[in-house]
């Protein structure tokens, strides 16, 4: 199998959806990925019990992609081998009323992971500069000042969007969060047979929206804005990962060793036992198996 390195995926540089690649060829069979993802996610859960342990860190996963990208499935085969107090899976969708009377960080904001916990948001903040842009009339619904109308939207906003995630985002890393951020980038092709998928079998009808036939054909527009939003918010405290996702394994593997190649990079170490513990270990054992 091909060795998989996080730096390979990382985006350093000026991204470019156009080039980057929505396969890749592992060499490996679908077994052989599966055990992998299956040693890796153990060594996941592992580290996760540590870090519980350590509570210094705690690790915001973010995932984005288009319709049928495979984030559902991905998160369930990822993160299997974790402790179910360990972490917690987000899915952020259209905001209630509630979440639209505040700004559009704070339904974010308060499903930050606790110190030594996962969070993993299945798409996130990062919506509102993708969703509301391709679909600009979104934004009215924050009844924010001056804005009764989409021309009263002012171009300028999304780059201050931009900057208030970069400001939101080291933060939190500013504080011990560890933020890695993935686009699962699948081809247009590939979300075709998808969907077909979806109509074709019976178990999979219920997936299929035909609003997500709607979103197909603005694709263009959602390819620009994804690039703009990657290349103005990929930083060194929260960088982006661009994963190629036409096969789900592959992609989950991808996902899977990048997240534990960049955790194994922090010192998390389990707390030390108290020394007057210690030295009566014996002592507690006996009491306990002298229980009458």
């Amino acid at each position: 199998m091909k060795t998989l390195h996080s730096k390979d995926f990382k985006v350093t540089d000026t991204f470019s959806i156009a080039s980057a690649p929505t396969d890749l060829n592992l060499k490996a069979s679908d077994d052989d990925k599966k055990d992998e993802l299956k040693d890796i996610s153990k060594k996941l859960g592992e580290l996760q019990d540590k870090m519980y342990a350590n509570n210094r860190y705690s690790v915001l996963i973010v995932l984005q992609g288009m319709d049928t990208s495979g984030k559902d499935s991905l998160i369930r085969e990822v993160f299997k081998n974790f402790n179910a107090r360990g972490v917690n899976v987000y899915s952020f969708k259209k905001p209630t009323e509630a979440e639209l009377e505040h700004d559009y960080l704070w339904r974010h904001y308060i499903a930050l992971p606790e110190r030594g916990k996962f969070a993993v948001f299945n798409r996130s903040h990062y919506e509102n500069v993708l969703v509301t842009r391709v679909h600009p009339e979104y934004l009215l619904n924050e009844n924010l000042p001056g804005m009764e109308k989409v021309e009263d939207i002012p171009d300028t906003i999304w780059q201050q969007r931009y900057d208030q995630i970069n400001n939101f985002e080291k933060h939190l890393a500013d504080n011990g969060t560890i933020i890695l951020k993935f686009f699962l980038n699948i081809g247009k092709d590939e979300q075709r047979e998808r969907l077909l998928r979806r109509l074709e079998l019976k178990s999979h009808n219920w997936k299929f929206a035909p609003g997500d036939l709607t979103e197909r054909k603005l694709w263009a527009k959602y390819q620009m804005y994804y690039e703009e939003a990657i290349n103005n918010t990929s930083k060194a405290h929260a960088p982006w990962y661009a994963v190629p996702a036409d096969d789900k394994k592959t992609a989950r593997l991808i996902v899977a060793k990048t997240i534990l190649d960049e955790l194994e990079k922090y010192d998390i170490q389990e707390p030390g036992v108290n020394e007057e513990v210690m030295k009566n270990l014996s002592k507690y054992e006996a009491e306990l198996k002298n229980e009458k």
